[in-house]
């Protein structure tokens, strides 16, 4: 025995080189025991650095709906966003989602004033035009990181583009942030629905499989077309 390693039989190896499984393949395995907001997470990661992409995860699931955390990785992929920069913006936007609030755009270009520089904002309402921004320690810690930042936020008030900033301790505290953002929607029109902190909120947090049921269930309903 090796710790840290754990062995078990399979009916056909995962699609590997001579080092090791894909990244799609490992994270395949991976969403059989993640949570959603987790895997949420890594999946964006994977996505924006080129490591898989949605085709070739879902490909590889449907190929092999046995494996460990296929019907998982399908039922996750509706989720995920390949433009998302930072495991703290996929974490934003999850919280909103799963709140039942508009789901943003991320990384979008603004459409500014002529002579403006090019800006990017992290997650964006188009429809009402918030900005919600990420401010991850490095904006905090880091000078020339502050110093575009301010530069950043004055082009912003120049051109009357209202947004939100989000801090690591306002994250921790999801249902306040979410709140927040809701007020902020309202303040510019949003008539929509509510945040709702009820089953859906709370599947967040859980374990995927504990959300899509078993494997059994799922392909009957795959079967029937009720799953994509």
């Amino acid at each position: 025995m090796i710790d840290e390693i754990f062995l078990h039989r399979t009916k056909k190896l995962a699609p590997h080189d001579h080092l090791c499984v894909t990244p799609a393949a490992a994270f395949v395995f991976y969403c059989s025991h993640a949570r959603v907001i987790d895997a949420i997470k890594v999946g964006d990661w994977l996505l924006y650095w080129g490591h898989t992409t949605i085709e070739e995860v879902r490909a590889l699931a449907l190929s092999a709906l046995w494996r460990d955390g296929a019907h998982e990785a399908i039922w996750i992929l509706e989720y995920l966003d390949a433009g998302s920069r930072s495991l703290k913006e996929s974490e934003t936007r999850a919280v909103v989602d799963f709140a039942g609030l508009p789901r943003p755009q991320v990384n979008v270009e603004l459409a500014l004033g002529a002579g403006e520089p090019l800006v990017i904002g992290d997650l964006v309402f188009d429809a009402w035009g918030l900005v919600v921004e990420y401010e991850g320690q490095h904006h905090q810690v880091e000078r020339l990181q502050y110093s575009s930042d301010i530069d950043r936020y004055e082009v912003f008030r120049r051109n009357n583009v209202p947004y939100l900033q989000v801090t690591h301790e306002r994250l921790t505290q999801s249902r306040k942030l979410v709140l927040a953002i809701h007020r902020a929607l309202m303040d510019l029109g949003y008539d929509g629905s509510a945040p709702a902190f009820g089953e859906r909120w709370r599947s967040l947090f859980r374990p995927i499989r504990e959300n899509v049921g078993s494997r059994d269930e799922w392909l009957k309903a795959y079967a029937r077309g009720a799953v994509g």
